[in-house]
């Protein structure tokens, strides 16, 4: 590829100001595949990048072993890219404009029930070491509010108002939103910030600080999630999975879809709409718990629809759908 064809990669990835580091590490890798692909098609223009070739990037990105969702992030890198040059009237079309991504299988999100995320945010045996208590605390408002991982580490002192329980947070696209934090979390982030002092550095800002203190990173709590759930004794727990278990508690308890959007912070409600289908399952499940007719149902029939029902006393570590009975955090 020329050397100006590959100057206008740089160009558009510096021009990507608004995207998080990680995403843009993202795009640079797509783009790094893309021109791998010119190189080794000789392809040596943006121009020369028609319809035809783009549809066989596509192909030959998934014959590479790229998944589904990694195709489809791959066509919207792509896609972002002829817009940028067409705006710059380096390119006289967006060759991906009509191209489908291959459509992905939905899976649905793992998650916890409302007792095993109490327990995970909440271990029994405590002490009142700053580390602990801050962990205490971002586990607490990782399931009280919500918050996406990148969410939670960008998180500055005055983000946080005790005094209405709440805590601004700045989403994807650079979107702001204020969340509630419940009174679990409110006393937790209390406690921490009265500890905060001794182990911040001077004039970090950062809400949540590593043992250095200096901001947490994005390791560093994905390394308490590790710790905390080898403590418990239970399955791999990550960030996401208290957010997902935030958003079907909510469902359960009655909230409706669109402040659970809201909430959670997507740009679309079809995004959000995941969760109904566990709102869902948690509600075949109590039908089946509950009502006669279920309960005839023979226990051939029951292997067959749901193994783990069929075995007297089994119960998933995590299961797709939160058992209710326990208070709302």
């Amino acid at each position: 590829m020329m050397p100006l064809a590959s100057r206008r990669l740089d160009e558009f990835l510096n021009a990507c100001v608004h995207l998080s580091p990680h995403t843009r590490r993202a795009y640079r890798a797509d783009l790094e595949r893309l021109r791998r692909y010119c190189d080794s098609h000789g392809i040596s223009d943006w121009k020369g990048l028609d319809r035809n070739a783009a549809q066989a990037f596509v192909a030959w990105c998934r014959q590479g072993g790229l998944g589904a969702r990694s195709v489809q992030r791959v066509l919207s890198v792509l896609r972002s890219f002829f817009r940028f040059l067409l705006e710059r009237g380096l390119a006289s079309s967006n060759p991906t404009r009509e191209l489908r991504a291959p459509r992905r299988r939905q899976r649905l999100p793992r998650l916890l029930d409302v007792d095993q995320a109490g327990h995970f945010v909440a271990p029994p045996v405590l002490d009142s070491t700053p580390l602990v208590v801050r962990d205490r605390a971002i586990l607490e408002l990782f399931y009280s509010s919500g918050l996406r991982l990148s969410e939670l580490v960008g998180l500055d002192l005055g983000h946080f108002e005790a005094g209405v329980a709440c805590v601004q947070v700045v989403g994807k696209g650079g979107r702001q939103r204020r969340l509630p934090v419940g009174r679990c979390a409110l006393e937790a982030l209390e406690h921490w910030l009265r500890l905060r002092p001794g182990l911040a550095a001077a004039h970090e800002k950062a809400l949540f600080v590593g043992r250095h203190g200096r901001r947490l990173q994005q390791r560093g709590v994905q390394h308490l999630f590790r710790r905390r759930a080898a403590q418990s004794g239970g399955a791999v727990v990550h960030p996401h999975m208290l957010r997902h278990s935030f958003a079907s508690h909510l469902l359960e308890s009655g909230a409706d879809l669109r402040s659970v959007q809201e909430l959670l912070g997507h740009a679309s409600v079809r995004t959000t709409q995941i969760y109904t289908h566990l709102d869902f399952q948690h509600l075949a499940g109590v039908y089946d718990r509950a009502h006669p007719r279920a309960r005839q149902r023979t226990a051939a029939s029951d292997a067959m629809t749901n193994p783990l029902r069929a075995q007297p006393g089994a119960k998933p570590a995590l299961r797709p759908g939160a058992e209710p009975g326990r208070r709302r955090r």
